[in-house]
């Protein structure tokens, strides 16, 4: 995620963010991901925010890796939850077969619809064979602002459930529901749990 206009919200937000989403424990979404992997399986929180859930994961003894493309974030992870995360982008994601696991919870839905193929690829290529990966996404249609400038991608249900077995995932499991993000408006969304 690399949006000028979506970056300068983070910054601006972060804080609010960090606080709106923070928990101390882990909520069913990141249970199951973790009870999916192997003991002191490595991870990427791709997309991490405040660094909560990378906390989390690390304290179940996961050797958890945190990126995100906003400083104000990184820096928010590291100073609120300990976290030594990285600012780096999706498409920084180069490695091979390196992770057990990847956490990308309403990370992606940043990303333009025509980079999210590619994103996809890059993460599959990163897990390693039956690695786990954990998606969370708000559905809908087409591209657009929130109120406060976020750009969001929306995708059906179907959409995903293609574009993820185009990038060679298999065995998906999903759970629906609707919430109520920063911005205040309350969001039909999807997660998916799917392996490489």
């Amino acid at each position: 995620m690399s949006d000028p206009e979506t970056l300068k919200v983070y910054a601006e937000k972060a804080g609010d963010y960090a606080d709106c989403f923070a928990s101390e424990k882990p909520d069913q979404d990141l249970r199951a991901f973790m009870a999916a992997l192997p003991a002191g399986a490595a991870v990427l929180d791709l997309g991490c925010g405040p660094g909560n859930a990378a906390a989390m994961m690390a304290a179940e003894g996961f050797m958890a890796e945190a990126w995100d493309a906003s400083p104000e974030m990184v820096e928010t992870a590291r100073t609120r939850y300990g976290v030594e995360a990285r600012v780096a982008a999706f498409q920084d994601l180069e490695a091979e077969a390196a992770y057990d696991g990847i956490w990308a919870n309403f990370s992606l839905l940043h990303a333009p619809k025509d980079q999210f193929p590619s994103h996809l690829a890059r993460i599959h290529r990163a897990l390693k064979p039956g690695g786990v990966l954990h998606l969370g996404m708000k559905t809908g249609t087409g591209e657009a602002r929130d109120r406060f400038g976020r750009f969001y991608a929306y995708y059906t249900n179907d959409e995903l459930a293609t574009h993820l077995a185009d990038a060679g995932f298999s065995g998906m499991e999903t759970r629906t529901g609707t919430s109520e993000g920063l911005a205040g408006s309350v969001d039909p969304y999807i997660i998916l749990r799917t392996h490489a």
